[in-house]
């Protein structure tokens, strides 16, 4: 007999190092696969590695291949304690990841400026400039440029080259040729200056330093990676927000009791206390009490849920009502809560990371610049040009090649394009977010305020032959000002809309899971189901028993309102579109979008809602839990669709971190707009259309930007290849790009959103 000593498939995440671009995650998820029996996927947004192994494949051994690749790897280590106290620690921590990169930048802006203006304004150069020059530059070069230096040492080990290259290579050569001029050639003579002439001619070299063009690169780029490391370190921030939804302290019953203990000290079979307006602690049963549940946060069901003994309710929802006693059936990593925080962390971990056009393209680009460059130094040995004219050609390649317009195409786009998106109420992420909306062709929209307002609303008033709906509103909305059930507070808001103020109740009873009654200027009013008029042997009339059953056809609320022995009107109460929902579907079809509704609310609703903004039946996706949402967007993306996802609450944030394109409603919870890539600060679903359009026109602006950025390089390469490159050409040419890409970049600054 033999028995088998193959493991069990195991999954481990692994916190990753070192990465400078999306191309370094590419490098590690690779290096991972290769290993047998092992699955990887490494999210460089979040920098975490997901690995799934079998066979003989250790854990220690995933982390030295990920360590041979150039980078680091760990287990992230257990902290139960600093999760339920420690909400600062995070943000403080990301503070001192980002503290060293944002000293280099300052570092670089401060002493880059000076030596770009003596290079480019020749009255600034007096007699001993150069030299100040090189001093103020070589720290530039060697401390602010080093992260770009490594990175391109750890590429080069790994026979890749990613713009960490370019750059390194191009502010290298810049730099140790203007030493080797100023040392050994006639640059560092007293007096010398660069004139400002744009001649075509020959020249050995001597006398010519590009300090300004390594300086100003160095610093220009540093700006974009800041921003980008800024934006990127808010990646995990759905998972906490998500958590800390949670009630933080929880009212036990001990021995007849009442004992305050924080929540995660809470066991499975306790029993809990929620008062009326607090949140639920964990998942749990009810033990006692009757009450209405806010849930929509969590299920989207937009209509509170009535609970009573032996009804289950779910951590983190709001007793609207009355008050409970809960027995905690599920604790800690077993609630709902926490487990649609896992699904958000595992839809990030598996969302493709876009890799950076730039980087593409330099992968490319900078093995022909080298390539070019020893070809030309080659050239010119062999054609007898001697060492020094030979060694000026080639370095001047490298130079001209160098990035500057490149360094500034993403950041200076994305800078106006936010900018001008935060004026619009538009928040984009990053530059990561733009590639995907261009290839979206499916909007799913969350119903629950997203279509809708997310409050439930007084809609109609529906009155028996004789009665006033005045009448109706002033005595129903007494009754039901006097309960705190989110349908009576609809009941009043309303009345209280149309008449501007309401009589106080002599009386007053709440008959649970029915209504309400009580005294309203010596009328007995009942206001509830119509199986609480029946109690009282009252029934609806035709008329208003056929206005009943055409409300509940369509997804509402149908309450009955009686007093003095007769039912009076029946009141239809449900969660009320949005204005400006129907136009806003209009515009996103128009943008070449399907727009699907998704929602955790009755069929009836949800397709009643999709008739009123114009969806089609065939594209409503009703009763879904929200792990069924992240569903529907993966199946959606199986189809081969490019999937965007618009939605406001907990129930959406691990769709749209699944999603292609995830757009948050910045008047949702903290959760969704974590997990969102986009943020709609108003929350108007025609933000939608135009964040989109805003997004694409953003990503073409920096496509432009990125083509003539390279498009200036490649047309000075042959210049610089014959030796004819003036230096005050290539800081022209250089300086004109720049200028160029910054100018194309403001052009965003015009962008209206649709009227």
């Amino acid at each position: 007999m033999t028995t088998s000593t193959t493991r069990a498939p195991a999954e481990v995440e692994l916190a990753i190092g070192g990465m400078t671009c999306a191309s370094c995650a590419a490098r590690i998820e690779k290096k991972l696969n290769r290993m047998d029996g092992v699955t990887a996927t490494v999210n460089y947004a979040t920098e975490k590695a997901k690995v799934s192994y079998t066979g003989d494949v250790s854990v220690p051994e995933l982390i030295a291949t990920v360590e041979a690749t150039g980078y680091t790897a760990r287990e992230p280590e257990p902290e139960p304690a600093r999760a339920g106290s420690g909400p600062g620690a995070e943000p403080a921590e990301a503070a001192d990841e980002l503290r060293p990169l944002r000293e280099r930048l300052v570092t670089a802006v401060v002493l880059a400026v000076p030596v770009i203006a003596m290079a480019m304004v020749p009255a600034l150069q007096f007699e001993y400039w150069q030299w100040l020059s090189l001093t103020l530059a070589a720290p530039v070069v060697t401390y602010a440029a080093w992260p770009f230096h490594k990175a391109a040492f750890t590429n080069a080990r790994h026979g890749a080259a990613t713009m960490d290259t370019l750059i390194s290579v191009g502010t290298s050569a810049a730099f140790l040729w203007s030493l080797w001029a100023l040392f050994f050639g006639t640059a560092g003579t007293p007096g010398m200056t660069h004139p400002f002439e744009l001649t075509i001619a020959r020249s050995d070299g001597a006398g010519n330093i590009y300090l300004e063009a390594a300086a100003g690169v160095t610093a220009f780029i540093l700006a974009g990676r800041y921003f980008e490391a800024r934006s990127k370190r808010k990646a995990g921030a759905a998972l906490k927000a998500l958590l800390e939804l949670g009630a933080k302290d929880v009212t036990v019953l001990r021995d007849g009791r009442e004992e305050q203990i924080p929540v995660g000290e809470l066991k499975v079979g306790d029993r809990f206390l929620v008062r009326p307006g607090e949140k639920i602690a964990t998942d749990g049963t009810v033990v006692e009490g009757t009450s209405a549940v806010d849930a929509s946060m969590l299920t989207g069901e937009s209509v509170p849920v009535e609970v009573g003994v032996g009804d289950a309710v779910t951590g983190a929802t709001v007793n609207a009502g009355g008050r409970l006693v809960v027995e905690a059936t599920r604790v800690g990593a077993d609630t709902q809560l926490a487990r649609m925080a896992k699904l958000v962390e595992d839809a990030q971990n598996g969302k493709a990371a876009a890799q950076r056009l730039a980087d593409r393209v330099s992968g490319v680009f900078v093995p022909v610049v080298i390539a070019l460059a020893l070809a030309t130094l080659g050239f010119w040995i062999g054609n007898g040009s001697g060492l020094t004219a030979a060694f000026t050609a080639a370095v001047a390649v490298l130079i001209i090649a160098c990035p500057c317009a490149l360094g500034l195409a993403t950041p200076t786009a994305l800078m106006v394009g936010t900018g001008r998106g935060a004026q619009l109420g538009i928040l984009i992420k990053g530059p990561e977010v733009l590639e995907s909306t261009r290839k979206v062709d499916t909007i799913v929209l969350d119903k629950t305020g997203t279509v809708t307002t997310g409050r439930m609303t007084l809609l109609a008033v529906h009155t028996a032959d004789g009665t006033e709906e005045s009448e109706v509103l002033r005595l129903a909305g007494a009754l039901e000002h006097a309960s705190e059930h989110p349908i009576a507070r609809a009941v009043a808001d309303g009345a209280l809309e149309k008449l501007g103020a309401l009589p106080t109740p002599e009386d007053f009873a709440n008959i649970p899971g029915l209504g309400v009654q009580g005294i309203v200027d010596g009328h007995a009013v009942l206001v509830g189901r119509e199986k609480l008029l029946a109690e009282w042997a009252m029934e609806l009339p035709a008329g208003l028993a056929r206005a009943k059953a055409e409300a509940e056809a369509s997804g509402r609320t149908a309450i009955a309102v009686a007093w003095d022995g007769a039912a009076r009107a029946v009141l239809e109460v449900a969660d009320a579109v949005k204005d400006t929902s129907a136009e806003a579907i209009t515009r996103l079809r128009a943008l070449g979008l399907t727009p699907i509704l998704l929602t955790g609310d009755n069929r009836a609703v949800a397709e009643a809602v999709a008739a009123e903004v114009g969806i089609a039946p065939e594209h409503v996706v009703a009763e879904v839990m929200p792990e069924d949402k992240v569903d529907v967007v993966k199946r959606l993306q199986d189809e081969g669709r490019s999937v965007a996802m618009v939605g406001d609450g907990v129930n959406d944030a691990a769709a749209l971190a699944q999603a292609d394109l995830g757009l948050a409603m910045g008047t949702g919870t903290d959760a969704a707009i974590e997990a969102g890539d986009l943020t709609l600060v108003r929350g108007d679903l025609r933000a939608a259309a135009d964040a989109i359009r805003l997004a694409r026109r953003t990503l073409g602006t920096i496509r432009s930007n990125l083509f003539w950025a390279f498009a200036y390089n490649v047309a000075a390469l042959p210049l610089a290849a014959a030796g004819l490159l003036n230096p005050m050409i290539a800081g022209a040419a250089m300086a004109f790009s720049s200028v160029f890409v910054v100018g194309n970049s403001l052009r965003l600054r015009g962008f209206k959103a649709a009227s």
